[in-house]
């Protein structure tokens, strides 16, 4: 597909190496780094928001899971709006509600507000973040391109697991005597600088054929992933009643409803919410279901992992930071190698990262089943810098080659449905957990107990890496020297 259309407002040739570019993408990762972090960042404060605002049980799983569903069910809504009114205006716009509602959050005294500042927080989120992905696909070309995905796959293996580090850090500190809510306050002069410099530096691109919104579309779909990303979400603690199984049938119908609507949409001539021809691509199917898989592999091992750290193996959350930054650092190499090696290697990147991934989980597995609880600190955590390294490579890889071929009017709707598989698919993946671990270890459980019942995860989680990598063969594949 040509990516060159006079009907897409890009940005003037030649600007990819340029300062310009340069600040664009600082900005726009910047933004992304915030999604990431807030994500996760909450957890690790929870315990403090229960006492100082008086939460209920309830209250307190909502406060996470507001952003997560609210952003989901955005997501894909957030990446056609950039498409149709301008990717900097939407993502600016998105970054400024964002602000204002970590504002909310940080001032929130009560569970009731915090819940409603959190689930704004997370719509924001999903006008933001796809814009980033589609700025960064028509701002760079070639190897430009590939690096810039690469810095994106790394900030996003910083951000999601440091989350829960900063939040332990910035809550612990107490500054001004403000408990946990510099974990929200500090994004606000981060934001504020986000949005001036965005308005400076980054260049509008917009699709100038889709003429308007779709709102049944919106509808329709953002109604499909509520009911199933819901169940999903709370089903497992609730030991998955009827109801649950019932929304995800009903979801699954809702979705089929929304792409026959957007069929029938497209072949009236109208603008439909999702480009229905970005599925004629072999690469964007291809990464688009990998990036599902990958979602669901991150899900159930970094949970069922947080629980052996400090269930199974007896450590406090202070503890356990080294492991979570040996992650990070090994994604941050990953991610950096990817960009260097991605416009060269192409699909060989992201599949040599999941059989690096692979491998390293099925030692990991062996050193568990024999140690037990009495694995070694410095062997639970040394293997982590190579696992991070391999997520690194995927996480880069896996995102410049799904989206290399789409077409620049497009990039919107491309990177809403790239981000939306991800949140499924971590939806997923938590929800296998429930399955595949705590089946074997019940809530409350220690030592023994998690430790094989983690073990026992692993396995699942190396056969979902083996489809991850054959579904990666449909991603383009390095060109052959003349």
């Amino acid at each position: 597909m040509s990516t060159d259309t006079s009907t897409s407002v890009r940005p003037r040739p030649g600007a990819g190496p340029g300062r310009t570019a340069m600040i664009t993408l600082i900005v726009v990762l910047v933004a992304e780094l915030m999604n990431a972090l807030d994500g996760s960042i909450v957890y690790t404060a929870l315990p403090s928001i229960q006492a100082d605002t008086g939460a209920s049980s309830a209250a307190v799983q909502w406060i996470p899971a507001a952003y997560t569903l609210a952003f989901a069910l955005a997501l894909i809504t957030g990446g056609r709006l950039g498409d149709l009114y301008g990717r900097k205006r939407i993502f600016l716009a998105g970054t400024a509600v964002f602000t204002l509602a970590s504002l909310l959050c940080g001032i929130a005294t009560g569970p009731a507000v915090l819940i409603a500042a959190r689930a704004l927080q997370g719509a924001a989120a999903a006008a933001m973040v796809p814009q980033v992905l589609a700025t960064i696909h028509v701002t760079f070309d070639g190897e430009s391109r590939a690096k810039a995905f690469g810095l994106y796959g790394m900030i996003m293996s910083l951000g999601g697991v440091l989350g829960p580090v900063l939040g332990a850090v910035l809550t612990a500190a107490d500054i001004a005597g403000l408990g946990w809510r510099p974990i929200f306050l500090i994004n606000l002069p981060i934001g504020l600088a986000t949005v001036l410099l965005g308005l400076r530096f980054i260049t509008e691109s917009r699709d100038l054929q889709a003429r308007r919104l779709d709102p049944l579309g919106m509808v329709l779909s953002s109604t499909g992933v509520l009911l199933i990303a819901y169940p999903l979400t709370v089903g497992g603690e609730r030991h998955w009643p009827a109801w649950s199984f019932a929304m995800l049938v009903a979801g699954a119908l809702v979705l089929a409803a929304f792409v026959a609507q957007q069929r029938a949409r497209t072949a009236k001539g109208g603008s439909a919410l999702v480009a229905l021809s970005l599925f004629r691509g072999k690469a964007f199917t291809g990464g688009l279901a990998a990036q599902l898989v990958f979602g669901l592999v991150s899900g159930v091992f970094l949970l069922t992992w947080t629980l052996f750290m400090q269930d199974g193996l007896g450590l406090s959350p202070e503890q356990f930071a080294p492991a979570s930054v040996a992650i990070s650092i090994g994604g941050m190499a990953g991610a950096m190698l990817a960009s260097k090696w991605a416009a060269r290697h192409m699909r060989r990147v992201p599949q040599a990262g999941v059989f690096l991934v692979a491998a390293t989980l099925a030692c990991y597995q062996l050193l568990v089943s024999d140690q037990g609880t009495g694995t070694p600190f410095a062997a639970a955590v040394a293997p982590m810098i190579l696992l991070g390294f391999g997520f690194g490579m995927i996480g880069a890889g896996l995102a410049g080659l799904t989206l290399s071929q789409v077409d620049h009017e497009d990039a919107g709707s491309a990177a809403g449905l790239f981000n939306t598989a991800m949140q499924l698919g971590t939806a997923m993946g938590i929800a296998l957990a429930s399955v595949v671990f705590f089946t074997h270890a019940p809530a409350g459980s220690h030592g023994t107990t998690v430790t094989g019942a983690f073990a026992g995860s692993i396995r699942y989680v190396i056969a979902a890496l083996a489809v991850m990598w054959a579904l990666m063969f449909r991603l383009p594949k390095p060109a052959q020297r003349t």
